[in-house]
């Protein structure tokens, strides 16, 4: 049924990179990203970490690439794990070609920071040779000090002048395989680099809201700036930046895709906020299915309703749909009535037709 759901909006035009098997770009699904929070050097807690994200929908996963001995341990990570690995790298280029050499898919730096061209060149050469994307990632919070000393503090337009600097470095070394990200705590800082900046580049964008806080604060945060950019087509890969599980993170990102209609993966369910006309345990019973479908991989819009005002409405244009009744309910699949249901049986009818969907699909 997923007529329902908005069509996408016109995506910005851009360059295609492949982060291993990942192609980023327009005309490409907006993939969900994530970063562990482990200590890379540990690749048994990063490993598990990892299967835990992918199981959740995360797409990309990045490390943190510190000092030598995570960047020792990359190689046993990547034998490991199912999707593209990437090294976040700060200062040291020799932790860089110790990445490239372990078969990372992708390098994060900003080359300004890597020290003299002889350097940067060296890290260039190699993610060359071995066709690895560079992502430059500028943070409001890090900006160089000649860009904080020429706009007198962070703001937008030193965001978009220090990503044009690091996207300068790499073209004159003839690079040109880059994605670019530039994050802020502030949601109308970062709004207002990537608005600007996709007028100036045709580079891939990675959006996300740095430094979002804890769960709830995070999660809305992040959704009111990457789905606003995301809304006007801006935007290729995204990460949800908060302060707890990365698996979290997979689940806030899934859920803005949906919401924009961007995702065609995954179970997105219908609810009412409830109120006095309320018949039955709703919340209990949304909490439930939310449960025992997270892992569903196969569209599908599930209406869950608690009156007969908008119940029926919701549910005919959903899946599969449940509006709940004084003593019975009404089951509906792909818009036609399966007919009454007693509440008692109600949840179990739901749940075994969203398994034959899932069976069939």
């Amino acid at each position: 049924m997923n007529e329902r759901l908005s069509p996408e909006p016109l995506r910005r035009k851009s360059k295609t990179v492949k982060v291993g098997n990942v192609p980023v770009g327009h005309g490409h699904p907006i993939s969900i990203q994530s970063m562990t929070k482990t200590k890379t050097a540990d690749t048994v807690s990063t490993i598990k970490e990892i299967i835990a994200l992918e199981e959740a929908g995360c797409e990309i996963v990045r490390c943190a690439v510190n000092d030598e001995e995570a960047a020792q341990g990359l190689k046993k990570i990547i034998s490991s794990i199912h999707i593209p690995l990437v090294a976040d790298i700060h200062f040291d280029y020799k932790l860089a070609l110790m990445a490239i050499e372990a078969g990372v898919q992708k390098i994060r730096l900003n080359p300004g920071n890597i020290g003299n061209k002889t350097k940067i060149k060296a890290v260039v050469d190699q993610c060359l040779e071995n066709n690895i994307p560079i992502r430059i990632g500028v943070n409001s919070g890090s900006l160089e000090k000649d860009i904080l000393k020429k706009h007198g503090y962070p703001t937008a337009d030193a965001m978009v002048d220090s990503a044009l600097k690091h996207i300068e470095i790499l073209e004159e070394l003839g690079f040109y395989n880059t994605i670019v990200a530039m994050k802020s705590s502030n949601v109308w800082m970062t709004i207002d680099a990537y608005r600007k900046l996709s007028q100036k580049v045709d580079y891939p964008f990675h959006l996300g809201i740095t430094e979002a806080g804890a769960s709830l604060s995070g999660t809305i945060k992040s959704a009111i700036g990457i789905g606003t950019l995301l809304a006007e087509g801006i935007g290729d890969t995204i990460r949800v930046s908060l302060t707890g599980t990365g698996v979290e993170e997979i689940k806030a990102g899934r859920e803005i895709l949906k919401a924009l209609g961007y995702s065609r993966h995954g179970v997105n369910i219908i609810s009412c906020p409830t109120c006095g006309r309320l018949e039955g345990d709703l919340i209990s019973i949304v909490k439930l299915v939310e449960h025992e479908t997270e892992s569903i991989k196969t569209p599908l819009t599930i209406a869950i309703m608690g009156c007969v005002v908008n119940g029926p409405g919701e549910s005919k244009e959903a899946d599969i749909g449940l509006s709940l009744g004084r003593e019975h309910s009404i089951l509906y699949v792909d818009g036609t009535s399966r007919g009454m249901i007693s509440n008692q049986d109600a949840v179990q009818a739901l749940l075994h037709e969203i398994q034959k969907k899932v069976h069939i699909r």
